[in-house]
């Protein structure tokens, strides 16, 4: 089968950071299904696993951690689906990706696939939405107030993969103020369009920004990139009381600025569930069907917001260098093998 690997971590400028190979087609047991792969968006967690993590005993190492596609097979203790049920998923960081024509997963972690999306529309939604639910419900719990706080959260990021679903899901699944941050008028605009109550700049000052809203402190904040950089603000605007998650990885971060509101403090990891198989990972594959559930009932949209085909060490790499820029604005996905566009 076709596939895009590398065989040494390497910078996206380099010649052999993502090649076209050749692999054989894997068969599933027990609880997997394999899936015929039609689309793959490419997330923050490609570009840093592709430049730091050699290959396992293996010659090639195959990321991708978001696909849409069609089960083609499935193991002897698979309940959930079968052959020609369309799905998509995020798949887990301890297995080969879903830069490949097949691939094996956990059928708990799989979700059915939106009816009214295309391939690559679906491709873009699972591992954010997986990210910005857990975080809102299973850490922040959100439906939880805060007393004496502004029923309101802070999405700084509102315009990246992650931040673009979550404040869709914050907007329709709570009754919460959405604050989101965006600097640049195109993001701005995006951001809007997703349903934010209130957009502010995360260039200047968040605590100033949020101040001049009138709404008080909220109660959550929800940081998506750049941790480090607002740390201090976000301690400063968040409610006493509040509860704070992120989902990056900060050079530094000194938890002690918190202390003093006593500030919950939640690291968000969508891949703990699959990678540890915790005994509820399968509410992975149950969040996914809501999403598509509301996906269907226009309530959520893809964040899809540009397309490449075919699926390929050129087309990924493109891809990589894009979203490694940090300016890119929802996904970015790559649908078809041997598909021309």
């Amino acid at each position: 089968m076709k596939a895009v690997g590398y065989n040494k971590p390497a910078p996206i400028t380099d010649d052999a950071s993502l090649l076209d190979i050749e692999l054989p087609k894997p068969a599933p047991a027990g609880h997997d299904i394999l899936v015929e792969v039609k689309a793959v968006s490419v997330n923050p967690v490609d570009y840093k696993v592709r430049r730091s993590t050699p290959p396992d005993g293996t010659d090639w190492k195959v990321i991708g951690y978001d696909a849409a596609g069609i089960v083609s097979a499935v193991g002897p203790d698979v309940t959930l689906f079968r052959p020609g049920d369309e799905v998509f998923y995020a798949g887990s960081i301890i297995r080969p990706g879903t830069n490949a024509e097949f691939h094996l997963v956990d059928e708990r972690i799989v979700g059915r696939k939106p009816k009214t999306l295309d391939w690559a529309e679906a491709a873009a939604l699972p591992l954010t939405s997986i990210t910005a639910w857990e975080a809102f419900f299973d850490r922040l719990d959100v439906n939880k107030p805060v007393p004496g706080a502004a029923p309101a959260i802070l999405i700084v990021g509102g315009a990246g993969g992650v931040g673009s679903i979550a404040v869709q899901i914050a907007r329709q699944r709570t009754d919460l103020t959405v604050i989101a941050t965006a600097s640049r008028p195109e993001t701005q605009e995006w951001v809007k369009s997703l349903g934010a109550h209130h957009v502010i700049d995360h260039s200047k000052p968040l605590a100033a920004e949020v101040a001049a809203l009138g709404l008080g402190a909220p109660a959550f904040v929800f940081s998506t990139t750049h941790t480090d950089k607002h740390a201090a603000e976000i301690a400063d605007l968040i409610a006493p009381q509040g509860r704070f998650c992120l989902i990056d990885d900060p050079s530094a971060f000194d938890i002690m600025l918190f202390k003093r509101k006593a500030v919950s403090i939640h690291h968000e990891l969508m891949f703990t569930r699959p990678m540890f198989g915790t005994p509820d990972m399968s509410e992975q594959g149950r969040l996914l069907n809501d999403v598509s559930r509301l996906v269907d009932e226009g309530r959520l949209r893809t964040t899809l917001t540009n397309r490449l085909s075919p699926i390929n060490a050129a087309n990924l790499k493109q891809a990589h260098a894009l979203v490694e820029s940090g300016t890119a604005r929802g996904k970015v996905v790559i649908e078809g093998f041997g598909l021309q566009r």
